[in-house]
């Protein structure tokens, strides 16, 4: 599944035909396996279960796809072995009822009985149904690795054969690396370690697809710098294997497939954008944005174009100049443009033309990120912080519009949640940023904006790099004579099953959104996107079929006033 490329020449017509080609097939097949397998270093029958699921694999090469997840007590290293842990792998397995060692799944299935997880005496029969079944989509994936500066580009296709029984199925790529050497109970201290899951590209449970019918066609290129070692364990390029898979929901995996990767080892011009501070919220007026970029081809960088526009509006451009030697990674403040903002927004940039010529490699020259209109705040509110495992790196201030600091907090000196009064200035539009000296956001906490009871205004997204920022407004008058939109709201049975009923009273004709929104900020459902409604009761149903059981957020936007309720979804 491997190739190896050397070229030093210029590649743009090399890396243009390689991501303009169609990689997926439009005739209905039959799914792929992918053996989700929970194993760790003192497992001391997880060795039996490896040579099962490779068996699977050599049965059926080009349709079985492994991943070895090392979770549990049994992966917990002691004094002086290797951690091969991941983020993800207690999540995955917390779903399938596992109670003994070694457990899989079989495209997180159920079988018989209510739980996914099957005993390695299971796997064979359970992978052969799955192979014989039709599946609903192909997936069709290959990857490129750059290996002097360590980037690897991902392109993914998904197209439906038929039709998807859910509106939404989620796309997951995973990175998987073999031939690790460390310990495994009953395998010695030289155990070759294979189908290793070492990071998902796409996050916990995946990347939303939202055309779900036959003959729709999904693609994404997905660009990652590769780091050196997870967890003090090297990642070795030539060793890895990219995965890709498409689930209905956080369970039942349709189908999925290995990625073909083609190795490099280096480019001349490529500048590629590694990170940005793009406002979160906006006062609506005007528009700042910070982003990172990285030289990862060999020669020297001394300029870079950008286009850059929300909405539909008019792009704007700026063109950057400076130095920068392969590797190296700057930050360009874009200049303040004025934008007319909707209630929620995107942001489009794209970065072009370094040193006045074309970029070898593109699949890293764009950003899209999107940014609502924020509401005006009361009076009395607090910053909410649960640091992560650093909280010596973390600190954040609140500016006015003329860039003077009116509050600020941190470093902290333990992981704990920590509540901060502060007080505004006058009628303004504030920004809050938040920042984290290790350049990893704030993984494993929050941050949030409060009422003095400490009920949610606002809760911002904690994957954001060294920086991020967010605009308030405050209007002295309106505090004073504050008259909500709405009254009487309830939202009910809560906790909800299938449905729930969201109840208010609009005491005018009003603008209304309405949406569903993770515990990170994320929206899940956009129910209404600003539909005019008039006065009186209102009755609105939501549908829970596409959430698993968790707790989340019902946001209900009145003519610019956002009111949030907890909801805890049951099934």
């Amino acid at each position: 599944m491997k190739k190896l490329l050397l070229i030093t020449l210029l590649l743009t017509g090399f890396m243009g035909s390689l991501f303009a080609q169609t990689i997926v097939g439009t005739d209905p097949e039959n799914k792929n396996v992918i053996l989700e397998e929970f194993t760790g270093i003192h497992c001391g029958f997880c060795p039996q279960g490896h040579e099962i699921a490779q068996g699977i694999l050599d049965a059926n090469p080009d349709d079985v796809v492994l991943i070895n997840i090392h979770q549990g007590s049994f992966a917990a290293p002691g004094a002086g072995e290797p951690d091969f842990r991941t983020p993800w792998g207690d999540a995955i397995a917390g779903q399938t009822g596992l109670t003994g060692y070694p457990s899989g799944t079989v495209n997180r299935h159920v079988f018989s009985g209510a739980n996914t997880a099957l005993g390695r005496s299971q796997w064979v029969g359970a992978s052969n149904q799955i192979l014989a079944q039709e599946s609903y989509l192909n997936v069709g994936c290959e990857a490129t690795i750059i290996t002097s500066a360590r980037q690897l580009v991902v392109n993914v296709e998904v197209y439906y054969t038929g039709d998807s029984p859910l509106n939404t199925n989620y796309l997951n790529v995973a990175i998987i690396q073999n031939n690790i050497i460390g310990p495994q109970a009953s395998g010695g201290n030289n155990y070759n370690h294979m189908h290793m899951l070492r990071h998902l590209l796409t996050g916990q449970w995946g990347y939303e697809i939202s055309e779900t019918t036959e003959g729709s066609l999904y693609s994404t290129s997905i660009y990652y710098d590769l780091p050196a070692d997870y967890t003090d364990v090297e990642l070795v390029l030539e060793d890895l294997e990219i995965a890709a898979f498409v689930t209905e929901s956080h369970q039942e995996v349709i189908s999925g497939t290995l990625g073909e990767i083609t190795f490099i080892e280096a480019l001349e011009l490529d500048a590629g954008i590694v990170g940005h501070n793009v406002l979160q919220t906006t006062c609506g007026e005007e528009m700042t944005a910070k982003v990172e970029i990285k030289n990862f081809g060999t020669q020297e960088l001394t300029s870079l174009d950008f286009e850059y526009h929300v909405n539909s509006e008019a792009a704007q451009t700026y063109s950057w100049s400076g130095s920068l030697a392969q590797g190296e990674i700057t930050t360009v403040e874009l200049p303040t443009f004025a934008i007319e903002a909707e209630q929620s927004n995107m942001f489009y940039l794209s970065s072009m033309n370094p040193n006045s010529d074309s970029d070898e490699l593109p699949a890293n020259n764009d950003l899209t990120t999107s940014f609502e209109r924020t509401s005006f705040l009361p009076q009395n509110c607090k910053v909410a912080i649960l640091t992560d495992q650093n909280p010596e790196e973390t600190t954040w201030d609140i500016k006015n519009s003329a860039g003077e600091i009116i509050a600020s907090g941190g470093p902290y000196t333990a992981t704990s949640i920590y509540l901060e009064d502060f007080e505004w200035t006058g009628n303004d539009c504030y920004t809050f940023s938040i920042y984290d000296a290790g350049g990893n956001g704030m993984n494993g906490g929050f941050y949030k904006i409060v009422k003095s009871n400490t009920s949610l205004i606002w809760e911002g997204n904690i994957d954001f790099g060294y920086e991020t920022s967010a605009q308030f407004s405050y209007d002295e008058l309106m505090d004073i004579n504050t008259m909500s939109m709405t009254e009487d709201i309830n939202i009910y049975p809560n906790p909800m099953v299938e449905s729930a009923q969201v109840d208010f009273t609009l005491l005018q004709q009003s603008t209304v959104q309405l949406g569903i929104y993770n515990l990170l900020g994320k929206r899940i459902i956009q129910i209404y996107t600003g539909e005019i409604m008039p006065a009186g009761p209102q009755s609105i149903t939501l549908n829970t079929n596409d959430l698993e059981s968790g707790v989340y957020f019902v946001k209900l936007t009145v003519n610019g006033q956002s009111h949030n309720t907890k909801i805890t979804v049951s099934k």
